[in-house]
C-alpha cells in the first residue's frame, strides 16, 4: 500500500509540472514600451543678434533746378559706392502648426545698420564731382521660412527702411584739389526692402544659430538740394537721385528658448 501511494504521489507531481512548463509555453512574452520619439523643436521665441557685411549702393543722378521736375538739357548719370557695415538685430517667430509636410514658420524683426559704404558721386550734368557716404539705415519687416531640418530655416523677407547720407563736399572735374564751397545737402531716404536667406543651429551651444541674408532695397526719387558749404544756404540748383542698395549678411544670433519642447499640432 506504501508503495502504491509514492507512486501515486509521484505521478500527480509529473502532472502538475507539465501544466505549468505548458502553461510557460503557451503564455506571451511582454514586450518592454517603445522608446519616447525624439522631440521636436519649436523655432517659437525671440532672438537678439549681431555681425557684419558687405554692401553696395547704386544711384542715377539728374540735375534740377529746385522746385522744378526736370530740367532739359542736363546729362543724366549713374555712379555709387562699396564698403563694409555692422548690424544688430532683435526678432520673433512664431513656429505654425501646418498640414504641409515642412513645418512654417513666421516672423517679425528690426535691425539696425552702422554702415562705411562710400563711393565718388558724379554729376555729370554740372561738371561736378564729390565723394558720398552711406551713414546708417535701419529696417523693420517680417519672414516666413520653411525647415528643410529641424535646425535649418531657409525665408524669404520684406518691408520698410530708411537709410542716411552724409552731405557731400563737391568739386569742379576740371579742379579737383580746388575748394568750390558747394556740398550735396545730408538726405534720408525711404524705401522698401526684399531679401532671402537662411538660419542654421551650429549646435556646439544651445540656442546659437548662425544667419545669412540677402537683401536688396529701393530707395526711390529723392530731391536733394545743393548747399553753400559756409552758410548751408540752398544754391538753387539740386539733383534727383533714384537710390538702390545691395547687402550680403550674416550674423550670429542667440535664441532664447530654441529646443523648448515639442510642436503640438491643432488642427
Amino acid at each position: 500500500m506504501k508503495m502504491l501511494t509514492m507512486q501515486v504521489t509521484a505521478v500527480i507531481g509529473l502532472l502538475f509540472a507539465g501544466a505549468a512548463s505548458a502553461a510557460d509555453i503557451r503564455m506571451p512574452v511582454k514586450a518592454p514600451p517603445p522608446a519616447p520619439p525624439p522631440p521636436a523643436y519649436n523655432w517659437t521665441g525671440c532672438y537678439v543678434g549681431g555681425g557684419g557685411g558687405y554692401g553696395m549702393f547704386d544711384q542715377n543722378v539728374h540735375p534740377v533746378v529746385t522746385g522744378r521736375e526736370e530740367t532739359p538739357g542736363f546729362l543724366s548719370n549713374d555712379n555709387g559706392g562699396r564698403g563694409w557695415f555692422g548690424t544688430v538685430q532683435v526678432g520673433c517667430d512664431y513656429q505654425a502648426a501646418t498640414p504641409f509636410p515642412l513645418p512654417v514658420v513666421f516672423g517679425v524683426f528690426a535691425d539696425y545698420d552702422f554702415t562705411s559704404i562710400k563711393g565718388d558721386m558724379s554729376i555729370l550734368g554740372l561738371g561736378l564731382g564729390g565723394q558720398e557716404k552711406m551713414r546708417n539705415a535701419w529696417s523693420v519687416g517680417g519672414r516666413i521660412g520653411w525647415l528643410p531640418f529641424e535646425r535649418l530655416l531657409a525665408y524669404v523677407s520684406g518691408g520698410y527702411t530708411q537709410a542716411r547720407f552724409n552731405e557731400a563736399n563737391l568739386f569742379l572735374f576740371e579742379e579737383p584739389n580746388l575748394p568750390l564751397g558747394l556740398s550735396v545737402a545730408k538726405q534720408q531716404f525711404n524705401g522698401w526692402f526684399v531679401g532671402g536667406g537662411y538660419e542654421y543651429g551650429l549646435g556646439w551651444l544651445p540656442g546659437v544659430f548662425w544667419k545669412t541674408e540677402y537683401r536688396f532695397a529701393d530707395y526711390g526719387h529723392e530731391n536733394v538740394a545743393i548747399i553753400d558749404t559756409a552758410t548751408g544756404v540752398p544754391t538753387g540748383l539740386s539733383i534727383d537721385s533714384h537710390k538702390f542698395v545691395q547687402t550680403v549678411r550674416s550674423e550670429l544670433v542667440w535664441r532664447f528658448n530654441f529646443g523648448g519642447g515639442p510642436v503640438v499640432a491643432r488642427y
